[in-house]
This record gives C-alpha cells, sequence and structure tokens, in this order.
C-alpha cells in the first residue's frame, strides 16, 4: 500500500504542487464518465487520466478509422479497427496503472441513459454530436444531481483562442447546443427565458463554423433528431488544435470543480446513506 502510495505520488506530484494535495486526494477518489471518445473525449480521456483521476468509465461503440487520424489521439496507424473505449481504456492503465477504467460498448439513447449514468459519477462529460441523446444526457444528469459538462461543436473551426465555457443557455454560434437547449425548454422545464441560466454548463467556441465547400449547408439545418455533422460525404472539417482545446478546456472545468472544498459531489455520512434526491428545481 505504501509503494502504492508513493508511486501515484511520483507520477502525479506535479498536479499536487499545482492544485495541493487535498485536491489531488480528491482527484485520486474521483470517477468520472466521459460519453463518446472521439474527436473531443479522447483528448478529455487522456487529460484526466494524466491528471491522477482514480476512476473512469467510458461510454462509446465505435471503432477507430483511418479517418479519425486527424483530430483523435487514439488513432494510429495499428490500430485502425479497435475499439475506442478499449484503446484509450489501455493507455490510461498505461499513464496510471492503479486507475480502474470500466468501458461500456453502447451508444448512450433516451432508452438505456437511466441504466448507465449512476449517481456515483462526479462528473459526466457529454462528448457526443447527437441532439436527442445530448438531451438524454444532461436532463437524466440534473434529475439525478450529477455535474454535467456538455460540449459543443469543435468542427469547422480553426480558432482555438476562442473556445470558452459559459452556461448552456448563452452559448452563441454553436447549432448543436442550440437545438439542445430548444428540446430540453420544451420536453424538460428547463428556463424559456433567454437570459436566465440553465446552471449546465458547455464548452463551446463562437467562432462562425466553415461549410465544406461541396456541401448543402441549407441540408437539415433546422431538423432536430439529426447531428451537427452535416448531410454530405465529408461532413466538417476539424483539427487536432481545436478539438484538443475543447477537451482540455473540458478537464480544466472538471479539475477546478472537484479541487474545490465545496464540491457538491463530496458526500457527508448524512448524505451518503439517504435515499435519492428528488430532481432540482431550476431557478
Amino acid at each position: 500500500m505504501a509503494d502504492t502510495q508513493a508511486n501515484y505520488d511520483f507520477r502525479f506530484g506535479g498536479i499536487g504542487r499545482l492544485y495541493g494535495a487535498s485536491a489531488l486526494a480528491r482527484f485520486r477518489a474521483a470517477h468520472i464518465c466521459v460519453v463518446g471518445v472521439g474527436g473531443v473525449g479522447s483528448w478529455v480521456v487522456e487529460a484526466l487520466a494524466r491528471s491522477g483521476i482514480g476512476k473512469l468509465t467510458l461510454v462509446d461503440l465505435d471503432d477507430i478509422c483511418e479517418s479519425n487520424i486527424n483530430r483523435q489521439i487514439h488513432a494510429l496507424d495499428g490500430l485502425i479497427g479497435t475499439s475506442k473505449i478499449e484503446t484509450m481504456a489501455q493507455r490510461c492503465r498505461s499513464i496510471n496503472p492503479e486507475c480502474e477504467v470500466q468501458t461500456i460498448h453502447t451508444f448512450l439513447t433516451k432508452k438505456n441513459v437511466d441504466e448507465i449514468l449512476k449517481p456515483h459519477f462526479d462528473f459526466v462529460v457529454d462528448a457526443i454530436d447527437s441532439t436527442t441523446h445530448k438531451v438524454a444526457i444532461i436532463s437524466a444528469c440534473h434529475k439525478a444531481e450529477i455535474p454535467v459538462l456538455a460540449i459543443g461543436g469543435a468542427g469547422g473551426r480553426i480558432d482555438p483562442t476562442q473556445v470558452q465555457i459559459c452556461d448552456l443557455a448563452r452559448s452563441i454560434n454553436d447549432q448543436l447546443l442550440k437545438r439542445v437547449r430548444k428540446q430540453l425548454r420544451q420536453e424538460h422545464g428547463f428556463p424559456r427565458q433567454k437570459r436566465r441560466k440553465f446552471h449546465i454548463d458547455c464548452v463551446f467556441t463562437p467562432e462562425e463554423p466553415r461549410y465544406p465547400e461541396t456541401c448543402d449547408t441549407e441540408t437539415d439545418a433546422d431538423e432536430p433528431q439529426k447531428s451537427i455533422r452535416l448531410d454530405c460525404s465529408s461532413g466538417f472539417g476539424a483539427a487536432t488544435h481545436l478539438t484538443g482545446t475543447f477537451g482540455f478546456f473540458a478537464v480544466s472545468h472538471i479539475l477546478k470543480a472537484l479541487a474545490t472544498p465545496q464540491n457538491p459531489r463530496e458526500q457527508s455520512p448524512e448524505r451518503a446513506n439517504s435515499s435519492p434526491a428528488s430532481p432540482r428545481q431550476i431557478p
């Protein structure tokens, strides 16, 4: 046990010197769920593992393909065709052998969201690009009082200096998050007033997207059930310096929340033994 502690402290001592010993202990005890381990999600997982997070649950059904190489950390020659989450799980264990990594080989949907998203998660990262399924994740986490961070669209952008985090109600120039807001308001009782906060944070960029020259930008623009991907063979272009930046912003936000002593996920003995909480009221 002492050797394990010494090894962990040596590997992640730099994190401890940044955030403090008590924060590092919270990172080690934390359990983070990442839904979607692709362009942004793969970088989220990498950074969480390298920050000493003790337990990760990865949810995705995709395999690595050659077209992922431009933007996803696990996409390497020799790994094409392998499971994204199993490849990332192996990376995490190489970074931190004591990191517990659970892999769930499925796409999260409205039907299985309650089965997958458990109250014991300290944070959930929504890194998928389906409007309907993002809404399912956010609404389920809200009801279960699980902190969740929604990831907006990184495709079609080239300027990482514009990436930021704000309340989901206040992101701009992101059609994916716009559709998510609309469904949350219509179907889940989130505030309809434009300036009222959702108290759900998101990573986004206000940069106008660059559409592929061969794509019809009118296609499916207002269809709420569609993914943010354009309905053409090429879809949005994407680059590592954007998808990685989105992922690193997300991890920075999570670590800051976990490092804060008032972190709402730190349970008192009374809360740990209490019955499940009722859904929070949205102010």
